[in-house]
């Protein structure tokens, strides 16, 4: 097994093994599932079996403590964050970030008329300020700088590496952790990793205790876990934690999204032609954007969900682990197997989407084009890219809100060229050329031109970040 693009290897596979196969991974059974039938009727249908985690030994026992929500293993402890997660970012619930993200967006409109060459720094920048703000309260990062943003980073991207199959021998032979951290220094690493990370969501979650002290705070994921504490049943050490590892997941995998959006919007300029049209006809150019507007947006939104399906930011998402004997198709699946989803295949299933690889939003639209018609077992997304059962996404619906106004704001302001090089000629950007940081996978960065639409949309966006929230 390669460490890098799996599930490409797992795709082709699948063209000659069918949807669903077994690999050996040193006397550890692993299901790969590669179609949606497959994953519906196992990871759904089946979920009180199949949603468990394996056991990641230097990601969760040793550099977070079992404290990441997203790989914990299936007991109570998930049972409670979970119940918190969905109680603080639920559909409803992530309606009262609405004006953080519109004033935030507006911020980025900014940031690329002034410095467009830095597109792929101000976007991170907008996903991690957002979410801070939306989870932690306080004022927006201004600067792509921001040390937060380099730290949860830095986090996320150890967290997420470490729990990829076979990058620490830890995983394979578990007998390691008993040996002292001299002897087996990952280990030694990992404990200081955690003691650092601790220290992060100790000091950020004590910002949001501040402000409730100071009888004005504003609202927050946060602050909904502190005033329900009792209610969760959440311990005081697992709070800081919860509400990090949200922020976490939800920064890096957002911020690949909006690479991966900006990635379609290069390529395929007379589908973005088609966006702007729309959003022209609903907005109009005399203010920017707003979640008032998404309902009147059917091709924006399809375009939305076409870019999570087209290029999916974390194709093998988190293994699931079964937890008894099962049996599905006439084989039989052990109790303990490691069944992973390959998302990436999965949103390639021709029963569900057909010529798939093509970027067609319009197969998210009845045939007017008037509003959407999704697949009924996708979560009611259209694709599969939050995952299955009860371990899907907890926080989808924040990630959706921030691909759909930041897209609408970017193309309400901007058009997006093809650079050129000496000659004139266009650079065509490549669609397969992959960066891979661990569970999160987003194309190379490339040069792109982002043109204002109009000499206005500088001043509209300050006038709106001056409004607030």
């Amino acid at each position: 097994m390669p460490k890098r693009n799996g599930w490409l290897l797992m795709h082709e596979w699948s063209k000659t093994l069918g949807p669903i196969f077994h690999l050996n991974m040193a006397g550890q059974p692993v299901i790969v599932l590669n179609s949606n039938e497959a994953a519906l009727e196992l990871l759904e249908r089946r979920s009180h079996i199949y949603s468990d985690r394996p056991r990641l030994i230097m990601t969760g026992e040793i550099m977070s403590r079992n404290l990441v929500v997203g790989f914990q293993r299936f007991g109570e402890q998930w049972k409670r964050f979970r119940k918190a997660a969905h109680a603080g970012i639920n559909i409803r619930a992530a309606e009262a970030y609405y004006g953080i993200m519109e004033r935030e967006s507006s911020l980025l409109l900014q940031e690329l008329h002034r410095d467009p060459k830095s597109w792929d720094d101000h976007l991170q920048r907008v996903i991690a300020s957002s979410l801070f703000s939306a989870l932690y309260g306080g004022e927006p990062m201004l600067n792509k700088n921001d040390p937060i943003v380099n730290q949860i980073n830095d986090c996320m991207h150890r967290l997420t590496g470490a729990a990829l199959p076979g990058a620490f021998l830890v995983d394979v032979f578990p007998i390691l952790k008993r040996l002292p951290d001299w002897l087996y220094k990952p280990k030694g690493e990992g404990y200081s990793w955690y003691r650092k990370d601790n220290a992060m969501f100790n000091n950020w979650l004590d910002r949001v205790k501040k402000d409730m002290d100071d009888g004005a705070p504003p609202p927050s994921f946060g602050r909904v876990l502190l005033e329900a504490q009792e209610q969760f049943q959440l311990l005081d050490f697992e709070v800081p934690w919860l509400a990090g590892s949200m922020f976490g997941a939800g920064s890096d995998a957002t911020a690949g999204i909006m690479r991966w959006f900006m990635l379609a919007a290069t390529l395929f300029p007379e589908k973005i032609k088609r966006a702007q049209d729309e959003i022209d006809l609903v907005v109009g150019r005399d203010r920017l954007p707003t979640f008032d507007d998404r309902e009147s947006m059917p091709y924006l939104r399809a375009f939305c969900r076409e870019v999570m399906r087209w290029r999916t930011v974390a194709p093998l998402g988190v293994p699931h682990r079964l937890m008894e004997d099962d049996h599905y198709m006439g084989y039989h699946i052990p109790a303990g197997s490691i069944v992973l989803a390959n998302i990436y295949s999965i949103n390639r299933s021709p029963e569900a989407f057909s010529d798939a690889e093509s970027f067609i939003p319009d197969r998210f639209l009845n045939e007017e084009g008037t509003f959407e018609v999704l697949h009924p077992e996708t979560h009611n997304q259209g694709h599969y890219t939050f995952g299955f059962g009860r371990r899907a996404c907890a926080g989808m619906h924040i990630a959706n809100n921030l691909l759909f106004i930041n897209a609408a704001h970017i193309l309400w302001a901007f058009n997006i060229r093809k650079a050129k090089d000496a000659q004139g000629n266009e650079i065509t950007p490549s669609a397969t050329n992959y960066h891979d940081t661990g569970l999160i996978v987003r194309p190379h960065l490339w040069d792109v031109e982002i043109i204002p639409r109009s000499p206005e949309v500088l001043e509209m966006a300050k006038e709106r970040f001056a409004k607030g929230v």
